[in-house]
């Protein structure tokens, strides 16, 4: 049976919770974290192993599960398996708007649970496949940056031998930006107008991201220059 290796739940009732990982225990799918509301999911997603998101519409918070799951298509790539208990048209027309890898409709089964994740994953597999043929076809733009890290300008996506990085939206913009003017320093303005845009922020904003980065990949060639901003800085033989 083919099984995503770990599997993120966010669900608001334990009972449920609990029911979905003894199912998962039964194929040895890895429950990275269960969570009831977006902030915790949304954090924990930085940090986690995850193939896959089994999302409840109905969570805790001012945030429901499909706005929860915009938000992480936002930066991910997870396949996301919807589930409610409620079946009208509108919530489903939502949740169809997202193109999601499944759906299962509330009281369900393990029946329901094993089948729609074996099917959902092998939907997103042979998507990832399908991505993959067609890039051979497509002039992708891919930057040097030492022995272990290459970025594509053309998919803003930084690899680390060969595997893309997951960062978060900031993460990835601050990257973005430094990339685009690779070997010249970027002052703090025009860093923090790139990532934040008008939105007024504390002056440690961009000194913590920087450093949120160096902490995730401490052999990224990103140099800071006191009170002047950072770069990538680069061997231009490469």
């Amino acid at each position: 049976m083919l099984f995503p290796k770990n599997i993120v739940i966010v669900e608001d009732e334990t009972i449920t919770q609990r029911y979905l990982q003894d199912i998962f225990a039964q194929y040895d799918v890895t429950v990275s974290g269960c969570f009831d509301n977006a902030e915790d999911t949304i954090e924990a997603l930085k940090n986690i192993d995850c193939d896959m998101i089994l999302m409840d519409i109905n969570i805790k918070g001012p945030v429901d599960g499909i706005q929860l799951a915009k938000d992480i298509l936002k930066t991910y790539d997870f396949p996301i398996v919807f589930i409610t208990a409620h079946n009208d048209d509108e919530t489903f027309q939502e949740v169809l708007e997202l193109s999601p890898y499944g759906f299962i409709e509330k009281p369900f089964s393990k029946k329901d649970i094993v089948f729609t994740l074996q099917l959902a994953y092998q939907r997103y597999l042979s998507h990832e496949k399908e991505n993959k043929v067609e890039s051979v076809n497509q002039p992708r733009e891919y930057l040097i940056l030492n022995e272990h890290y290459a970025y594509s300008r053309a998919l803003t996506i930084l690899y680390y031998d060969d595997q893309p990085v997951k960062l978060s939206s900031k993460q990835s913009k601050l990257l973005e930006v430094l990339i685009q003017n690779v070997n010249h320093t970027v002052d703090y303005d025009a860093l923090t107008s790139a990532i934040w845009g008008n939105d007024t922020v504390a002056d440690s904003a961009l000194r913590t991201l920087v450093y949120s980065i160096r902490k995730t990949l401490p052999n990224l060639p990103l140099l800071s220059y006191s009170k002047i901003g950072y770069s990538i800085e680069i061997n231009t033989s490469n």
